[in-house]
């Protein structure tokens, strides 16, 4: 069997190589549309990849807004319910087409990853801030949904977190991006009503209360139900299956811990209230809030600014314009606005040739997007943090008055009740180990 044996000369390799390298230029490449941003598909490069922290009733809501964003892709969701975790999964799995789709117990793991740019989180309120404040020290910015603090100490520390590390934050107070109701508070801030005078806010309730124990059941294993993560920073007590539903247990927030007693910091005041006093802070200029709170009267809770205009909680009185309405009152004029995207003028004139857009149902879709955008920006968004502030402030002040029964003033300056001892206790609440803020 004979063997033969190539020979390669210098020349004949080069003219080989040259040739080779001529096909390979000259040979097309085949690129996705999808990578280059075409038929209506988002480059990866401007893509904001996202991930979900307690992803419930509400939370799933939220999810539907931000999987309608083109340029969002959602990458991983974090919950104490295995079976949460799962239906996210599924859900957004089947949207994609594959199985990227990560799943986490604790939110750290999911804060970890560098990859993820931003965070929606829609946990129980007994959450919202540790877990806002912790994402934003990882370098996310975040879609919170509220209330967003339990007490007025925390509402200032998540202020100053966001300045400090220059992230975005956006409050889930989703009506500051619907039109009417924009409308209505660019008439009171722009001095088209006259002198303004009075703000009002419908709280859906002014009570204080105590959220105890219930009774003790077995507690499931960690990976099904994290009982432990489910009560976090908060007081500790025994599992039962009834504070897993619903809004949460925290929802007012207030506990019962010895003999230390502190008032719900939710409730319908801050719960509900808070949509409507975020529009009514817009409404007088996003300023400090109101100095003096007195406690509720014939269905009315009045409080007042340094500037002398009232905000007014108050139950009845309201045009029948849906949920969550709101009132500007000045000396020329008013507006009354609530979800059926209505709303009622003093006068026509108010409207100056302006058609203001009708969307009823308070959707979110508005503001996930606004959020989003600053996302790439850098912008301030509607509901940022600033903002939230002032706003739970408002709320969690007229809350310390009804749980007081009293008059209280509180100073803007010093964030504290000058001289009320009893009143600057309330302002914040321990941490349950190892939680910080």
């Amino acid at each position: 069997m004979s063997k033969s044996k190539t020979v390669f000369h210098r020349r004949g390799f080069l003219k080989t190589a040259l040739s080779a390298a001529s096909a390979a230029v000259m040979a097309p490449t085949i690129i996705p549309s999808s990578a280059l941003g075409l038929d209506g598909a988002v480059a990866p490069s401007e893509r904001i990849i996202v991930g979900g922290i307690g992803i419930g009733s509400r939370g799933n809501y939220d999810l539907g807004c931000f999987l309608e964003q083109k340029d969002v892709e959602f990458a991983a969701v974090c919950d104490i319910k295995e079976g949460r975790r799962l239906a996210v999964k599924k859900r957004v799995d089947e949207l994609y087409g594959n199985q990227s789709c990560a799943m986490y117990r604790d939110f750290r793991e999911l804060l970890d990853r560098s990859d993820i740019d931003g965070v929606l989180i829609a946990t129980g309120p007994n959450w919202h801030a540790t877990a806002a404040m912790t994402a934003a020290k990882a370098g996310k910015d975040m879609y919170c949904e509220k209330p967003c603090t339990k007490n007025i100490a925390q509402s200032l520390i998540l202020r100053d977190t966001m300045r400090r590390t220059g992230r975005v934050f956006q409050a889930g107070t989703q009506r500051r991006n619907l039109p009417h109701f924009a409308f209505a508070c660019e008439l009171a801030r722009t001095g088209k009503l006259g002198k303004l005078k009075k703000v009002f806010a419908h709280p859906r309730g002014m009570t204080s209360l105590m959220s105890g124990w219930q009774a003790s059941e077995p507690e499931p294993e960690k990976e099904i139900v994290d009982w432990d993560m489910y009560l976090g920073p908060a007081a500790w007590r025994p599992f039962n299956a009834n504070l897993l539903d619903g809004f949460n247990f925290e929802k007012g927030g207030g506990f019962v811990a010895g003999d230390v007693r502190t008032p719900q910091v939710g409730g319908g005041v801050l719960e509900w209230g808070s949509h409507c006093v975020d529009l009514c802070q817009w409404a007088v200029g996003d300023c400090p809030p109101p100095v003096e709170y007195d406690p509720p009267k014939d269905g009315q809770l009045v409080t007042r600014y340094a500037n002398g205009v009232e905000l007014i909680f108050r139950e009845e009185g309201w045009i029948p314009l849906g949920s969550c309405p709101v009132r500007f009152e000045g000396e020329t004029g008013w507006v009354e606005a609530g979800d059926s995207g209505k709303l009622v003028l003093s006068s026509p004139e108010l409207l100056a040739g302006r058609t203001v857009v009708e969307i009823g149902g308070y959707p979110a879709t508005f503001h996930v997007r606004d959020f989003l955008d600053c996302v790439k920006t850098r912008g301030l968004t509607k509901g940022n943090a600033d903002a939230a502030c002032n706003a739970h402030i408002a709320c969690h002040a007229a809350n310390i008055a009804i749980f007081l029964d009293r008059k209280v003033k509180y100073d803007t300056e010093s964030h504290e009740f000058p001289g009320d001892e009893e009143a600057n206790r309330l302002r914040s609440e321990a941490l349950r180990e190892p939680w910080r803020l």
